[in-house]
């Protein structure tokens, strides 16, 4: 029983998106190592981009930043 967890930030990302990342993660787990689709489970977990980070500095910082550059 494969179990994917998917982490990604929480910024826009739709309902339908979600559901198709989830069908081709378990498509290609299928195709690639043969497993049931009935028993293959993802989980998406959403982080607030407060909750991310890196270069020493939180996502929400780090996009604030490249936005204050950009001409």
């Amino acid at each position: 029983m494969p179990f994917i967890s998917v982490r990604i930030t929480r910024d826009g990302v739709t309902r339908e998106q979600k559901a198709q990342v989830i069908k081709e993660i378990t498509e290609t787990m299928e195709r690639v190592l043969h497993k049931d689709p009935k028993l293959t489970h993802i989980v998406i977990e959403e982080v607030d981009t407060d909750n991310w980070g890196y270069s020493g500095i939180t996502t929400t910082e780090y996009r604030k930043q490249l936005s204050e550059s950009k001409p």
